[in-house]
């Protein structure tokens, strides 16, 4: 089960003026589930994507990739699920490019125009005539206020679609911003095996939009991890149509540009939530925040430390206050002038270890207490300075293992 974790109701998502959902049951590897999703732009729409990291990358990454590099207006995307179509070679970037011709024939658009995404097995051949035969139904579909379906279109393993929505004011201007997410395992920064799409119909000049995609990414679902594997898939892509009448935003340092970022980081950062709480098997949602760092960059490189073992994953699943193993990890995180006489450790506001050792006022009855919830935070002082920052991870079940050993069935 979900850790505190409920879908949207479709009425609480806002539908994105100049932003359409069209959904298909295509068949492409279950029979009767909602597997074929388009979206649809006006034109005019600004579009900026940052796609994974990892270099055996998707067929679907390798054509977005292209696509944005050549395209004077992406206008429609695409993604199916159940075929990552990843590890298929030149097939299969024959297969993906097909779709998107065939898409953009029924839209009277180039083919540039088309992003396609794929989730699902790798190593599998794209099984492209049946997403080209589930188009005109998908297209037939498409209306405004099919978030809450395309969610769920877009599912692999997860157990609750992902959706969430709200309604900012930038001049005198209501503005929309309605976003949905996919993953819940192979989790892990860089980015996860994941797909996100985030829309508002906020003015954004086109200029502006990579970097907005990047800095989201970045403190959203570059701050997850699930089980420390980087997928082929992984794309997050951020759209503004531009159809909300106030002035344009053409800097991030704006009062406007602020409060846009800040409103789409926070739908940004709950769909990444999200995808933790949802994690394979999970039952626990723990935030691993890191302080006193002399810089950002070594905060993550603790807590992810943290957040990646198996040892200290395990111990929260079985609510075992067996605290040594994060320290063990704070140790080998890679720091290598890092003073263990400085670090202090909390579970929640229970202080576990005092400059580097265990605290005399601690007993494990109240660690113990802590690791039973369903929620709880890790919190390192490293003592070094005045960096910070935060992961959030789920613990390791039996349930992990056994939803990806029968993956495939």
């Amino acid at each position: 089960m979900p850790v505190n974790l409920v879908a949207t109701p479709a009425a609480e998502l806002h539908p994105v003026p100049g932003v359409r959902w069209g959904i298909a049951e295509a068949g492409i590897r279950k029979a009767n589930r909602k597997d074929l999703a388009v979206l649809l732009l006006d034109e005019g729409t600004s579009v900026g994507a940052v796609f994974t990291q990892n270099r055996f990358c998707a067929a679907p990454v390798q054509i977005c990739r292209e696509h944005l590099s050549k395209s004077s207006g992406i206008r429609a995307m695409l993604i199916n699920t159940g075929n990552a179509n990843a590890g298929t070679g030149h097939d299969g970037l024959s297969r993906a490019q097909s779709t998107c011709m065939a898409l953009a024939q029924a839209l009277n658009l180039a083919p540039e125009q088309i992003l396609p995404f794929s989730t699902g097995v790798i190593m599998e051949p794209l099984p492209s005539d049946r997403i080209v035969a589930g188009l005109p139904a998908a297209l037939a579909d498409a209306r405004a206020d099919n978030w809450a379906n395309a969610a769920e279109a877009i599912m692999t393993t997860d157990t609750v679609p992902k959706a969430f929505s709200t309604r900012i004011t930038l001049g005198d201007a209501p503005v929309t911003i309605t976003g949905i997410s996919k993953g819940a395992g192979m989790i892990r920064p860089n980015m996860a095996t994941m797909l996100g799409f985030l829309a508002t119909d906020a003015c954004v000049s086109q200029d502006l939009m990579a970097q907005l995609a990047r800095e989201l990414a970045e403190a959203s679902f570059n701050r997850i991890t699930i089980d420390g594997d980087t997928s082929t898939n992984d794309s997050f892509v951020v759209v503004a149509s531009n159809q909300a009448g106030h002035v344009p935003v053409t800097s991030w340092d704006s009062a406007d540009g602020q409060a846009l970022r800040a409103g789409m980081m926070h739908i940004a950062q709950q769909l990444a939530q999200a995808i933790v709480r949802d994690g394979e098997g999970a039952t626990k949602f723990i935030t691993v925040r890191i302080e006193g760092g002399k810089t950002g960059e070594e905060c993550r490189q603790v807590a992810y430390a943290i957040a990646h073992s198996p040892l200290v994953k395990t111990a929260f699943f079985a609510s075992d206050p067996n605290l040594g193993r994060i320290l063990a990890a704070v140790g080998y995180a890679g720091i290598a002038d890092l003073d263990q006489t400085k670090i202090d450790l909390y579970l929640d506001g229970v202080l576990v270890a005092k400059e580097g050792g265990r605290h005399a006022d601690y007993v494990e009855a109240d660690g113990q207490r802590v690791m039973k919830q369903s929620e709880i935070t890790v919190r390192v002082v490293l003592g070094r300075g005045d960096a910070i920052d935060t992961v959030w991870t789920c613990d390791l079940s039996y349930d992990y293992v056994k939803i990806n050993a029968d993956y495939r069935s």
